[in-house]
């Protein structure tokens, strides 16, 4: 048989077992997930286990995602086109058994093929593992723009680090937060490739040498230190209504000599392995505590370990070209997502001026036509920065290459402001200020071409305060990106109940577009239409309540208003703002036990950073709270209290849909953007809010009169602290705040214990650093403008349809045609599975 024969046998074979390994129908579906049970996990099905059931129905998805995935890589290999490298120390993706089985069009053949089995769908799709690679919004962000990407047939490569054991599952001991090892991976992932020739070697410590090349010309060598192996996991990232598929590719650190049989020989048994278990190290945990110098370090060598990586991959990918590298930005374009990558920067730039030998002007010219920045923060303590010891002792070779990179930008900075000598230092990368720092975001703003904060308020504030020196160098780098969601994993995958009520009106269009959604206006009057709404609401409010039962003992009335705040506990956040009105509405049935009050249930939820003690101590008052207000019979049908414990992506899809009002109550001027706000209004929950972040964009969109305001805006919040805020002023002249405080100070929720709360009450008395008392009386008259509107059902309901039908701007599929149309310009390339 000739070869031209043999390939298209080759081939006709590749296409009989594509159909049979890939097929969409219940009868496909069901033969595979049957396959995938006995050669996959090895049992038959009368032995499998839940959890068996989970592993081959993954399978089974993951079959028929490889043939978009295999084939989508072959279109990019051949085409070569301009592709976007996310670079982000975090990703959130959430389980993905039933947003991939959305995201390939077989949900329910998926559903109606486990039923005919005889086996629980619902109970298989609760056997997944929350995947432990982010902690909160950032993380969250970067996954739906995966999604987005994808769905929008934009080539892109999501890069990261693989953690062992992620951040850490929170359980409640007593109310207080404890952190115990989250072990996502115990059974496996389903759904990663591991790629172990895809790997490369990444240095730290050591020193630096200089040479003279083959020409004459100084150059610089980096030499001794250790070296860490790190090795690709690539995840396939659906795109929905498309074949195409992204890739997701997470670094993990394994050392390039896992074993020393020399020290072994000599009874050196940990010395053996010594290498493998530091090396490993660096890809355990995600932000290991960084209070003590060694949690420090750890940060910076796992920022530097997966951007190296990343970067290495796409010079490989690169030069299969055979193109010179002084082109690599017009193949790539690198958004760095928050500072976190920001050593990006000098890395590139040791990579092509040390490892191929590029000028320094070229390298330059490539590094900053390839870099994008957004900036997620305005607080000054999270721009990242690293003092020059610990710096210099990982990275020598990339302090050396900051400080020329600095010396020439500041070379600029005096000859555009002359004699502004303060105006340098505060641009400057490096921080003077004893012990010295690295200042990372000065470093990715000299480094990229484009800078954005992701809302327009925050957009605003970051040029006229933490980046205003450079806004006003470069004010064409700067625009703004608000944020959004995917609609298939918070609406569609979360809420299908919902999302099947808006197809039956409107169609399938919004889910790819979910501007589409503004059909829905006409029915928020339409009565019949406002009952089914309310019913699926119920329905969503219900099953929160037995999840949380059969989780915590604390039975919750549906009928009562769901009142949610669920995010990361942070004091700008505000959670002990929203405790105080809880205090303070307890001490007024106390006071008044006939007074009429609307019925509320407080659901709480979110995680503490390890180190962030105040913040624990907002998760014990909480806590504490509750267990009073929840065993007082004279409140019990008025008032339910409830910390729902590891918020996570999985327990978020059951909490957006089931709210009835969304807590997004941060200082004005803190917040940046905030996701959960956009996840619980699309599910068709009211805000209460500050104008912060992208509720100032929520409540434009949504109209005034859909939005509960209250607070100081931005401008009045730095204006009341430029005057001398005197946070026990506010104390003194409300009494349900002085009253609220003095049952904390005096023991009520702490058995007695005056001690156990103050210094979260010294805090608030003494500095009140986010304005928690200047907000609390418009706050409380908010909340009773809340409960005056949830009494009329109707105009309630009429509200809620309004939310979610107004929502479009805030899908990550039109966030992501802004960044593409402003800053990445990657052609779309659709994909035709024909060809395989």
């Amino acid at each position: 048989m000739d070869s031209k024969a043999e390939a298209k046998f080759d081939h006709a074979a590749i296409v009989d077992t594509l159909a049979t390994r890939t097929g969409l129908s219940v009868e496909a579906i069901k033969r595979d997930f049957l396959d995938n049970l006995f050669y996959v996990q090895g049992r038959s099905f009368e032995s499998a286990t839940a959890v068996d059931h989970y592993q081959a129905l993954a399978a089974t998805a993951r079959d028929r995602m490889l043939r978009r995935f295999v084939r989508s890589s072959q279109v990019h290999k051949t085409m070569q086109n301009r592709t976007i490298c996310y670079l982000s120390a975090e990703y959130l993706p959430g389980p993905h058994l039933a947003n991939n089985l959305i995201n390939l069009g077989i949900l329910e053949q998926t559903r109606t093929a486990m039923t005919e089995l005889g086996v629980d769908f619902e109970l298989v799709l609760d056997q997944e593992e929350e995947p432990g690679l982010g902690n909160g919004g950032l993380g969250r962000l970067a996954a739906c723009f995966m999604d987005s990407l994808a769905t929008l047939e934009i080539p892109a490569i999501g890069y990261g680090i693989r953690y062992e054991f992620g951040i850490f599952d929170q359980v409640l001991h007593d109310g207080w937060q404890h952190e115990v090892t989250d072990t996502w991976l115990r059974h496996g992932n389903p759904w990663e490739l591991r790629r172990s020739r895809t790997c490369f070697d990444v240095r730290i410590g050591g020193r630096t040498e200089q040479y003279a090349d083959e020409h004459g010309r100084l150059r610089a060598k980096w030499v001794g230190g250790e070296t860490i192996r790190g090795v690709a996991n690539d995840t396939p990232i659906l795109g929905y209504g498309v074949a195409n598929a992204n890739l997701l590719r997470l670094w993990s650190a394994e050392s390039p000599v896992s074993f020393d049989f020399k020290a072994f020989n000599l009874g050196d048994y940990y010395g053996a392995v010594q290498h493998k278990v530091q090396s490993e190290t660096i890809s355990k945990v995600l932000y290991p505590n960084d209070e003590p110098e060694t949690g420090k370090r750890l940060r910076l060598i796992q920022q530097h370990f997966f951007v190296s990586c990343a970067l290495q991959d796409m010079i490989r990918l690169y030069c299969q070209s055979g193109v010179p590298l002084e082109r690599f930005h017009e193949k790539f374009v690198v958004q760095l997502n928050d500072t976190h990558p920001a050593i990006a920067v000098a890395e590139l730039m040791r990579l092509l001026v040390d490892e191929h030998h590029l000028d320094w002007d070229a390298a330059w010219n490539v590094t900053t036509q390839t870099f994008a920045y957004t900036n997620h923060t305005l607080l000054p303590e999270a721009l990242e920065k690293w003092p020059v010891p610990i710096f210099q002792s990982i990275l020598p070779r990339h302090l050396e290459i900051v400080y020329a990179i600095n010396s020439r930008f500041l070379d600029e900075v005096r000859v555009r402001f002359l004699n502004d000598w303060d105006r340098v230092a505060r641009m400057s990368i490096i921080d003077e200020t004893e012990p010295r720092y690295v200042r990372m975001a000065n470093l990715a703003c000299v480094g990229s071409f484009a800078v954005n904060g992701v809302a327009e308020l925050h957009s605003r504030l970051l040029c006229d305060t933490v980046l205003k020196d450079f806004h006003d160098m470069w004010p064409e780098k700067f625009h703004n990106k608000t944020n959004g969601v995917t609609p298939r994993r918070f609406l569609m995958n979360a809420n299908p109940g919902l999302a099947g009520l808006i197809r039956e009106v409107l169609g399938t269009a919004w889910e790819r577009d979910l501007a589409a959604l503004r059909g829905l206006e006409p029915y928020a009057e339409d009565a019949a239409f406002r009952a089914r709404w309310r019913a699926v609401k119920a329905g969503k409010k219900a099953e929160l309540a037995a999840r949380i039962e059969a989780e915590t003992g604390v039975r919750l009335d549906p009928a009562t208003l769901f009142d949610i705040q669920a995010k990361r506990i942070h004091e700008y956040k505000r959670q002990h703002l929203n405790i105080l009105h809880v205090i303070s509405l307890y001490s007024h049935i106390k006071r008044d036990p006939g007074i009429a009050m609307v019925p509320r249930t407080f659901v709480f939820g979110g995680k503490a950073a390890p180190g962030y003690h105040m913040a624990k101590l907002i998760i014990k008052l909480v806590n504490s709270v509750a267990a009073v207000v929840n065993h007082d019979p004279q409140v019990a049908d008025r008032l339910k209290v409830i910390f729902v414990p590891n918020f996570n992506v999985k327990v978020a899809q059951f909490i957006y849909p089931a709210a009835d009002l969304s807590e997004q109550i941060s200082t004005a001027g803190k917040e940046a953007s905030g996701t959960g706000n956009m996840k619980f209004s699309l599910n068709g929950a009211l805000t209460i809010g500050t104008l912060d972040g992208a509720n100032v964009e929520i409540r434009e969109e949504v109209g005034a009169e859909n939005f509960f305001l209250f607070g100081l805006t931005a401008e009045e919040v730095m204006r009341r602290k430029a005057e001398g805020y005197r946070p026990r002023d506010y104390y003194d002249s409300n009494a349900d705040l002085r009253a609220a405080i003095d049952l904390i100070e005096r023991g009520l929720f702490s058995h007695g214990d005056p001690r156990l709360f103050r210094p979260l009450v010294d805090a608030l008395l003494e500095h009140d650093e986010y304005l928690a008392f200047a907000d609390f009386e418009s706050y409380a008259e908010c909340q009773r403008r809340v409960s005056l509107a949830y009494t009329d059902v109707e105009a309630w309901t009429r509200m809620s349809i309004l939310n979610t039908a107004r929502l479009g701007k805030f899908s990550s599929d039109r966030a992501i045609l802004e960044y593409n149309r402003d800053v990445w310009r990657v052609p779309p390339v659709p994909i035709d599975l024909n060809g395989l």
